[in-house]
């Protein structure tokens, strides 16, 4: 069966740009998964205040960014449609409606509902960040969080990055059928970031060999270095064309408290990473 991978995007204050739509459409390519994009414009209440409408046209502002919030949505939509074209892919789409403090939770209830959430990075973006970050704590779903550029031809190698937690664990099951259709998975264990035990990387790969998967585990030294970059550059020099890890973190309304190296891999994503929390 093939996999349903819904990209959801907010289009108020900022919208994706065309290059991150068309990444999204390859990033699905890739996957060998059928596309659903849905768009989130904007509904903004209306604030009711005479005195406000005789100093500044607020209505009129109002529709104006609504009018820009749908427009964003409709060239986002088309971009995709062309490149789903481009690269094959099955694309659907859908166009939602929400006022901006309930966009990115309209967003993350849909997603709930398909096999795999494709996030772009857009850097400089901040409404695609926050909405990223209420993704992956949010849908139960694993987040495929798409760089600006780096994409590989195909996922042939895969990096895990292990510490033997939960969080990981969940992580890993939910990359299976990327695992399973792999040349060779690389296990990271970080080994002077905190107590693990020494045998976790290598009994996940026997786990993974079991399943007949080629798996090897390699110890890695952060020495000092950022964590989130730590597992990307070793993962980039293992060859590995996406890393699969578990998402640190929680929300307290809204606030999302990040662990290290869910927070170094959202600021700074070199590669193709899915987060599971």
């Amino acid at each position: 069966m093939k996999r349903k991978a819904i990209f959801p995007f907010v289009t108020y204050p900022d919208a994706p740009t065309d290059a991150m739509a068309s990444q999204v459409a390859a990033a699905a390519g890739i996957l060998d998964a059928d596309l659903h994009a849905l768009a989130v414009n904007v509904d903004i209440p209306d604030i009711g205040n005479a005195f406000s409408r005789l100093l500044v046209d607020v209505p009129g502002m109002t529709r104006a960014a609504e009018g820009k919030s749908r427009q964003a949505g409709e060239r986002v939509h088309a971009m995709l449609a062309t490149a789903a074209r481009q690269r094959g892919v099955a694309l659907s789409t859908e166009t939602k409606v929400a006022e901006p403090a309930d966009m990115s939770n309209v967003a993350a209830a849909r997603a709930r509902y398909f096999d795999l959430v494709v996030a772009p990075a857009e850097p400089g973006n901040v409404t695609a960040r926050e909405l990223t970050e209420a993704l992956v704590f949010e849908t139960g779903r694993p987040v495929l969080i798409v760089p600006s550029s780096g994409l590989p031809e195909a996922l042939r190698v895969v990096a895990i990055a292990w510490d033997g937690s939960k969080v990981a664990a969940r992580a890993v099951a939910d990359a299976m059928p990327l695992l399973t259709a792999a040349e060779r998975v690389h296990v990271l264990t970080v080994v002077d970031e905190k107590p693990l035990q020494e045998q976790a990387g290598r009994l996940l790969a026997e786990s993974l060999r079991d399943h007949g998967i080629a798996a090897e585990a390699n110890a890695v030294e952060a020495e000092d270095r950022p964590i989130g970059a730590t597992l990307q550059d070793d993962a980039l020099g293992l060859g590995a064309g996406l890393l699969v890890m578990g998402g640190y973190g929680h929300s307290r309304l809204r606030d999302f408290v990040l662990g290290g190296a869910t927070q170094g891999v959202l600021d700074e994503p070199k590669m193709p990473v899915l987060i599971s929390h």
